[in-house]
């Protein structure tokens, strides 16, 4: 039997307590889908290439936290004013208002992120979600080579990328390799771990500017998302539909576009990051968000 999921929403903390009732209801899932095929658009949800400066590749993702999940039924709803299913726990204990690292669910592709019972979703018709992202973590490919080190050197950098509003952190692992803060960090904070074969791994971090992160929102004329948070907007394939009638597991499949979602200003004018030799990352956003809604009897 299905444990049934009893979700309680307490100031800006939902705190979720499984009993098992010997009964099975009908739930709302969410599965995370990361896909590099998929549409790469803008801030403004507008396709988007990559400019002549620029070059980029698609990260291997290790994993990817939620945060915050919002149904909404009409582009003007406003941000806080649709259906929060979902947020996590934040606190002050840095100083400003943040989310807490260690309250996040860590999860890769096609994996299930939340569920909830259908009976506790407000009824109604619902053609967008707003996903708020907090953090990703994924390997890219990345060179040094002459005059900074005497030959070339091929590499996987493991990259913890902090993309929500702001983030307390007490202690993160990039890989093997560890970090304590104990104190908050902005939209855009990350943390890079180098393996090359035959050398220690190495840790790194700092701080990208404002503006760094894209966070695609199509309805950006009619309900805009604050600068600073990592709001991702998309449109359901078909309207979801939750009423008293439902019967079914209800499964909506939350798609990321991560196509050339790392991306840095290229120094060198090849196709490779070497970010001792000049290339600086100037985006570690998310390029898109589709949700198709699969009902199951």
């Amino acid at each position: 039997m299905r444990n049934l999921l009893f979700c309680f929403l307490l100031g800006s903390a939902l705190f979720v307590s499984c009993t098992d009732t010997g009964k099975t209801e009908p739930m709302l899932r969410f599965r995370m889908r990361l896909d590099s095929t998929q549409e790469r658009l803008n801030n403004i949800g507008a396709p988007a290439g990559i400019p002549a400066e620029n070059r980029a590749q698609n990260p291997r993702f290790n994993a990817i936290a939620v945060h915050y999940i919002e149904l909404a039924s009409s582009p003007y709803t406003l941000l806080g004013q649709g259906s929060i299913l979902y947020q996590t726990a934040s606190t002050s204990q840095g100083g400003s208002q943040a989310i807490l690292f260690d309250s996040l669910v860590m999860v890769n592709d096609n994996e299930v992120f939340f569920e909830i019972p259908l009976s506790q979703v407000p009824a109604g018709n619902y053609s967008w979600i707003r996903v708020s992202l907090a953090y990703q973590n994924y390997d890219i490919s990345f060179r040094v080579g002459p005059p900074q080190v005497p030959v070339t050197l091929n590499g996987t950098a493991s990259v913890a990328s902090f993309i929500g509003y702001n983030t307390y952190i007490k202690t993160h692992l990039v890989k093997t390799l560890s970090e304590t803060l104990n104190s908050n960090r902005a939209q855009g904070y990350w943390a890079f771990e180098t393996a090359i074969p035959g050398y220690p791994a190495q840790l790194s971090s700092g701080q990208a500017p404002p503006g760094a992160t894209t966070v695609p929102n199509p309805l950006w004329q009619s309900s805009p998302i604050p600068a600073g948070s990592c709001v991702v907007t998309g449109p359901f394939d078909q309207t979801l539909s939750v009423n008293a009638q439902s019967n079914g597991d209800i499964e909506v499949v939350v798609s990321l576009s991560t196509n050339k979602s790392f991306e840095w200003k290229e120094s060198g004018g090849n196709n490779v990051y070497e970010p001792l030799a000049g290339d600086t990352v100037v985006d570690m956003g998310i390029r898109g968000l589709v949700s198709t809604v699969v009902e199951q009897p």
